[in-house]
């Protein structure tokens, strides 16, 4: 398969492209990185990304932003974070996508387990990641006509990350960005659609 990951260098979407690289060619985007830049939060960019992919058998996102903070604190410029960046642009990259699948391809994007177990500071986070599960649910319905999946994958906070997010997940039981990589193999080789694939 020819798969379109963005977010490619990222701690999740590295270990996704080693993953699914050892069988299919892949295409790195990100904002500062990759073979391919891209703007998730600006239509031209992301319009401009597959005018330069051409026909692909499967995106992938990895990458999106959210505001974590007090609730007592928030403004709605902050919580806009991740309604603008995680959300928005994760579903921008898939509206663009569809259109640029070949017949079976597939769609795989990505929330977090906040979206069910909510943790402090994190309302932004599961507001946004809830949303993109609901997106999901309902896109795949449309899709399906068309030959196309689509499904997000939730994972718990990473091994790799605990230095950074550690704090904000006490008692949380971290995966490797290796094992949440094996859900989005499974996203894209597999048959599901509508689907929320949890690595927890």
């Amino acid at each position: 398969m020819k798969i379109l990951l963005v977010g490619a260098n990222g701690t999740l979407g590295q270990a996704v492209a080693r993953q699914l690289g050892q069988q299919h060619q892949i295409l790195s985007a990100g904002r500062h990185s990759g073979e391919l830049r891209v703007d998730l939060t600006d239509d031209a960019s992301v319009a401009d990304l597959f005018v330069r992919t051409g026909t692909v058998d499967a995106v992938i996102s990895t990458t999106g932003a959210v505001h974590f903070g007090p609730l007592q604190e928030m403004t709605p410029a902050q919580f806009n974070l991740g309604l603008q960046d995680k959300l928005l642009g994760q579903v921008r990259l898939a509206l663009a996508a569809q259109h640029h699948l070949s017949a079976g391809g597939s769609i795989t994007l990505t929330s977090g387990i906040i979206s069910a177990h909510p943790i402090r500071d994190g309302v932004n986070a599961t507001a946004v990641n809830a949303a993109l599960e609901g997106f999901v649910r309902a896109a795949a319905l449309e899709l399906l006509p068309r030959g196309l999946r689509i499904n997000v994958i939730s994972p718990n906070v990473l091994v790799e990350s605990m230095a950074d997010y550690g704090p904000y997940f006490p008692g949380f039981e971290a995966v490797t960005a290796q094992r949440a990589a094996l859900a989005f193999q499974r996203a894209v080789e597999g048959i599901q659609s509508g689907e929320t694939l949890t690595v927890w």
